[in-house]
């Protein structure tokens, strides 16, 4: 029978709020480019993929075992350690989301463990072929290979449907990005909410409570599965907009390839538990989507300000995390310190939040829309046009700017300066 103290209910208590934070913030990775193309509305989108993640946490444990048996050294962690990696997590999580940047859960939760082990147990305790091997190459891999065959397949549908009606073609591919949305759901939540057991399965390690090498309990997988549901359900309506919005403008066939691109990666990764970041591979391939349609934008502008968030999820989450490691030495009151601190920041951050609501009220609206840069012209020049010459009623450019359809619908009389 599982012993628990202070400390190590603590833990899980925390690890289920940043299980909750992550499911929030990656509910765009499933259903941005199917809230976006309007193949869903919304709510509906979300709750499906609340329920979808909820399943897919009971399909696999080899991600959580990658975290709680590969990435660190049980003997010597204790569970003020994984408190303090999860500190670290879940404000990177909350300071990404209110900006509105998918950047990765998966990182964040690697680089609280990351520094909060080396502060405490040094840097001999990271094992650091498994931070290699299964998070940082695939860090790099995942996004260039769903974003490539991302392009591929979009290209590949738009010749393939050049000839179909219209219409009938996009409902068809409405229909599609549900269906790859719902697998992206199940492979989120067969990676991501694992990443929430391997620490929980962790900590009790570390406080005696299970067996070294242990698979994560029963238990713990269905609370981890609930967490994540949860957060999913209640929608990251920031990150969504960003996702769906602001990286590019998506069609339904777009959108499709997208989706069945970035499920496919992630539900491999997660096969041979690769600890896989599900937003690298989903924004991936929505910019490879971008890039696949001739005449689409991708916003580089966003695009830049989310690679610098990835590059400094890792080593911020570490350094938080060993900040908090360090105070959490000091005993209880520093357990205490670092715990108030917590709260008082995410109160903090959500009172920021409301300053400029974001919900499924408003989620596809924009403003202003980034002009098509460089690279995007470069690529839309080489690429070749559908089957039959120039773009037909399935393909259906959506503009760039918004002022485009505002000048379509309403007949005026302009002056080129």
């Amino acid at each position: 029978m599982e012993s628990f103290s202070l400390i190590l209910a603590i833990v899980v208590v925390t690890a289920l709020a940043f299980d909750f934070t992550n499911g929030f913030h990656d509910t765009a990775n499933a259903m941005a480019t199917t809230i976006s193309t309007g193949a869903m509305k919304p709510k509906v989108a979300v709750a499906m993929s609340a329920v979808l993640n909820l399943v897919g946490a009971f399909l696999s444990v080899e991600v959580a075992n990658t975290i709680s048996k590969g990435l660190v050294d049980e003997a010597g962690i204790r569970p003020e350690v994984i408190f303090a990696a999860l500190v670290g997590a879940i404000l990177w999580n909350l300071l990404t989301w209110l900006v509105g940047l998918p950047s990765s859960s998966s990182h964040a939760l690697m680089g609280g463990l990351i520094g909060a082990t080396i502060a405490s147990a040094g840097v001999g305790a990271v094992h650091g072929d498994v931070l290699v091997t299964k998070v940082l190459i695939p860090a790099i891999a995942a996004p260039l290979v769903a974003g490539i065959a991302a392009m591929l397949a979009t290209r590949l549908t738009y010749s393939l449907g050049s000839k179909a009606d219209g219409q009938a073609s996009k409902k068809g591919y409405r229909a599609g990005q549900i269906a790859s949305a719902g697998l992206v759901s199940l492979a989120h939540g067969t990676n991501d909410a694992q990443k929430t057991m391997g620490v929980i399965t962790l900590a009790l390690v570390a406080g005696g409570a299970v067996a070294p090498d242990s698979d994560p309990p029963m238990w713990v997988i269905l609370s981890a599965g609930l967490a994540i549901a949860l957060g999913t359900y209640l929608g990251g309506w920031r990150i969504i907009r960003t996702m769906g919005k602001g990286l590019t403008d998506l069609q339904p066939q777009q959108g499709f390839a997208a989706q069945t691109s970035a499920a496919t990666v992630i539900l491999a990764s997660s096969h041979i538990g690769f600890s896989l970041s599900t937003t690298h591979s989903v924004s991936g391939s929505v910019m490879g989507a971008g890039l696949g349609r001739k005449g689409g934008v991708v916003r580089w502008s966003t695009a830049t300000r989310m690679f610098v968030a990835w590059g400094l999820t890792l080593p911020a989450a570490a350094l938080v995390g060993a900040l908090a490691e360090y105070i959490t030495g000091f005993g209880s009151w520093g357990t205490a310190v670092v715990a108030v601190f917590l709260i008082a920041s995410s109160a903090a951050i959500w009172k920021l939040s409301r300053r400029e609501v974001i919900d499924h009220t408003n989620v596809n609206d924009t403003g202003d829309a980034e002009p098509a840069g460089v690279v995007t012209t470069a690529m839309a020049a080489v690429t070749p046009p559908p089957a039959g010459g120039s773009a037909t009623a399935s393909e259906d450019p959506v503009p760039a700017f918004p002022s485009q359809v505002t000048a379509e619908r309403t007949p005026t009389t302009t002056t080129t300066v």
